[in-house]
Order: structure tokens, then C-alpha cells, then sequence
């Protein structure tokens, strides 16, 4: 398979960026994204070429590190796919394909490809857990029963794996859809409502100072969205955050 492909090349985070054009040749269709990257930098450095610097880890689908614009579109043209998963048997022969980095304020480009998304650590940091005290007394995992529709949907609430692409579709850089995954993951079990109040403004008001937008319903994220995160959990997360903001003003 014969590629043309277009990649955003920008040396840092001040530094002025521009699409850069690279023909490859001898591209497989088994090969994933990112094998066919790894393929591109490897005749580059035979070349002398700085290669393209470009987020992974797992190759999974789980780490969320791979987080790639390809031909405008989060993760590419597959559906429930991280880039990683995504092969290059969805495209053609002859085909041009557009490579850029996820564009938000909040998601400063490092180098090329790679940006950095430690604002969603600090966002999980302002609220995403329990406090719990072991103190060497193991509890069972079923010592508390939790009903199964509330253990299934806080289960697919917490499968989000903070890769960005929520934030990189929407047209506001929202990161709604991350946040109230984390949210819901926690407030439809007992063991979080002791800190529901508190994490939900926390972790809202965190999203707001890292400079990310607010939700207005378009739905992108969802679609975009490798692990199908529902738009019922910005619901929920607004709710709680009205309940909250009621209650924190009394």
C-alpha cells in the first residue's frame, strides 16, 4: 500500500508548527496506526530525518496515550477504536492521510504529535476518589450489596480511559464527557456518597480552571468517544453538581 501522508511537525510548545508531507511505500493492511508511524520514522532516521514524535504505550486500547487527529476525526474513522486499535486496512491505496495532534487550550502541544494532558490528572487529583481507611482490615468486595443496573452503569462510567478524544471533538473543548465519567463512577455506589458534594464541585471547578469549555449538547463526543462513555453521565453530573451548589450555599 502506497500513503501519502500529511503530519503536523512542530519542534515544541512555543515553537511554530506546519504539516509536513511524507510518501510511504510497503505499508501493510495488518499493520495497526501506529505500526505504520513506527514503519515511517524507521526509514526517516535511515534518512537523517528527526522522526515523528508521537504519545503511546499500552498498543491495547487501554492507556489512552494514542491519541491522534487522523483525517480530522479522533482516533480516525473506526468506532470504539483507540488509535492504537485502529489498522490500516480502512484505508486505500493512493490515499492521503491528515495526521495532527489533539487541539485544545488545555492539551498544549509538547512536540509533533505528542500533547500534554496532565490537566485531567489534576482534574482527578481535585476529587476523582474515596477516602477510605484499610488500616489492615480487608473488606470483601460484596460485603456492601450495590444493585446491578447502578454496579453496570457505574462499571461503563468507569471503562473511560481519559484519552482525550471527547475533548478533541467537541467544538467547544469540553471535557464534560471525562468528567462526569469520573463523577458517576463514584456516585452511583455507596462508597462514594460520603464525598459526592464535595468531589462534584471539586472536580468541576477544576475542569474551569484548566481552561476547557462547556458542554452544549452536540452529542460529538459520544460518538468519538473508544469507550462509548454516555451522555447520561453529564446528566447525572449536572444534577448532582445543582443538588450540590444548592446545599454548599445553605
Amino acid at each position: 500500500m502506497d500513503l501519502t501522508l500529511k503530519i503536523w511537525r512542530q519542534a515544541g510548545p512555543e515553537a511554530k508548527g506546519e504539516m509536513k508531507t511524507y510518501p510511504i511505500s510497503g505499508v501493510e493492511d495488518d499493520m495497526s496506526f501506529l505500526e505504520m508511524l513506527d514503519f515511517l520514522n524507521e526509514e526517516l532516521i535511515e534518512k537523517g530525518v528527526e522522526p515523528v514524535v508521537f504519545d503511546h504505550d499500552c498498543r491495547e486500547g487501554i492507556c489512552g496515550m494514542c491519541s491522534l487527529f487522523i483525517n480530522g476525526e479522533a482516533h480516525g474513522p473506526g468506532r470504539k477504536v483507540t488509535t492504537c486499535q485502529l489498522h490500516m486496512r480502512e484505508f486505500s491505496s493512493g490515499d492521503t492521510i491528515y495526521i495532527e495532534p489533539f487541539r485544545a487550550k488545555a492539551f498544549p502541544v509538547i512536540k509533533d504529535l505528542m500533547v500534554d494532558r496532565t490537566s485531567f490528572d489534576r482534574i482527578q487529583r481535585a476529587g476523582g476518589y474515596i477516602s477510605v481507611n484499610t488500616s489492615g482490615n480487608t473488606i470483601d468486595a460484596n460485603a456492601i450489596p450495590v444493585p446491578k443496573h447502578d454496579a453496570d452503569r457505574a462499571f461503563d462510567a468507569a471503562t473511560c480511559i481519559g484519552c482525550g478524544a471527547c475533548v478533541a471533538t467537541c467544538k467547544n473543548s469540553s471535557a464534560m464527557l471525562f468528567v462526569s465519567a469520573k463523577v458517576s463512577q463514584f456516585s452511583l455506589l455507596p462508597q462514594g456518597q460520603p464525598e459526592a458534594r464535595d468531589r462534584v464541585l471539586s472536580m468541576v471547578n477544576q475542569m474551569d480552571l484548566e481552561g476547557f469549555g462547556n458542554c452544549t449538547n452536540t452529542g460529538a463526543c459520544e460518538v468519538e468517544c473508544p469507550k462509548g462513555i454516555s451522555l447520561e453521565n453529564i446528566a447525572r453530573m449536572n444534577k448532582d453538581y445543582l443538588f450540590a451548589s444548592l446545599s454548599s450555599n445553605k
